[in-house]
């Protein structure tokens, strides 16, 4: 088996796009959604469909579907399903199958039409959070995830208003970014006035509901060169799982899957916690993205809020998070791990316009999967190490 550091930097993504419309689109379907986003990250690539040869994806529709669709015969195919993050642990899948010559140009493509729900399936809740966690109450993200933050402010007095400034700093990177469907301003004061959902948390401290695709393209280092963008290497992955019901979670307020994920991704890379120019992370709630700092050890427990209510990872601040306006303000259709790469992508190549994070050079993409029960993490870097 090959030593995980010696795959550093071998695979490369070289195509990474939207599909044509994000938003609300009820004359779209799901497998929609995917193919324009598939054409348009092999297009950002300078590549054919007709090259793609590994077909990755997560969620109702299986790669075999979306083969079909494009017309094409895949040689390898994953559908690994492990909540919003699947996307983000497919990249290590990928880079494992370009390395073994399993496929020579992968697509890691997400379509979901989460707002208008068109050619979505029925569902019928037989998993045993349905049977075992629902009757008693524990129904739906917001209930879920609001046991997480609750338990976080219980253990280390996390306010809030604290909470609340992660959504205005999002807020603004989202009003430099003109795909972002909210970029109107924010205050501290608006989030806290916003409809209440379930404590604690308002509308402003929920994600978006959208529908949207979004697809990237990987190939070997040594293919890349002759795709039409600059490379961005994959220096680590990592991924791990720790519960499927939240009453099963050792800690509310620690993540040990991104703990796990982040710790194999930082050593495969030869980075540390404390290296990164620009940091991604899944924000479906106010609350993921400072517990998922505490859980990578980027922040001390219970500090996470500090980034962001500091100005740390605001524009002009030290440490850019979420520069695409993240799910609470750019999209979120229900998976959306996939847009955390996207925006990375863009950083490293330097595409981002008034929002580019200047003189960046290595990334960092951590999603979850759940609530805080699987993680995936990236390191992502435009140079070669």
């Amino acid at each position: 088996m090959a030593d995980l550091n010696t795959l550093s930097n071998s695979v490369c993504v070289v195509g990474a796009d939207e599909s044509d419309e994000i938003g609300n689109l009820p004359g779209k379907s799901q497998l929609t959604l995917h193919l324009e986003a598939i054409t348009n990250a092999v297009h950002d690539a300078g590549l054919k469909v007709t090259d793609v040869d590994g077909i990755f994806t997560a969620g109702q529709h299986s790669p075999a579907l979306l083969g079909e669709a494009l017309g094409i015969t895949p040689r390898y195919v994953d559908g690994t399903t492990v909540g919003g993050c699947s996307f983000i642990i497919e990249v290590g899948h990928a880079l494992a199958a370009l390395h073994h010559g399993l496929c020579h140009v992968a697509v890691i493509s997400h379509g979901e039409s989460g707002r208008s729900g068109v050619g979505v399936s029925p569902r019928r809740d037989t998993s045993l959070t349905g049977q075992f966690e629902a009757p008693f109450g524990f129904g739906g993200a917001p209930t879920l995830f609001g046991m997480i933050t609750t338990r976080h402010m219980h253990v280390y007095g996390t306010t809030l208003e604290q909470w609340a400034q992660v959504a205005v700093s999002t807020r603004q990177w989202a009003m430099l970014n003109p795909k972002a469907l909210r970029r109107e301003p924010i205050t501290v004061a608006d989030v806290l006035n916003s409809r209440p959902v379930v404590y604690p948390f308002n509308l402003l401290n929920i994600c978006l509901v959208t529908d949207a695709g979004g697809a990237v393209v990987l190939t070997r280092a040594d293919r890349a060169k002759d795709c039409a963008k600059k490379p961005v290497y994959v220096r680590g992955v990592g991924e791990a799982t720790e519960h499927v019901m939240l009453t099963q979670m050792r800690d509310l307020t620690f993540s040990e899957a991104t703990h796990l994920a982040g710790e194999k991704a930082f050593r495969m890379a030869g980075v540390t916690p404390r290296d990164f120019d620009h940091i991604m992370l899944y924000d479906a709630f106010t609350s993921g993205p400072p517990i998922m700092l505490e859980s990578l050890g980027i922040a001390a427990r219970g500090e996470g809020v500090h980034f962001f209510a500091e100005g740390r990872a605001t524009p002009g601040g030290k440490l850019p998070i979420n520069t695409n306006g993240g799910g609470l303000s750019y999209t979120h259709s229900g998976m959306y791990g996939i847009f955390p790469i996207i925006e990375a992508t863009r950083q490293l190549r330097g595409e981002c316009g008034p929002r580019q994070v200047p003189n960046v050079r290595l990334s960092l993409v951590n999603g979850m999967g759940g609530m805080l029960s699987a993680a995936g993490t990236l390191v992502l870097s435009n140079e070669k190490t």
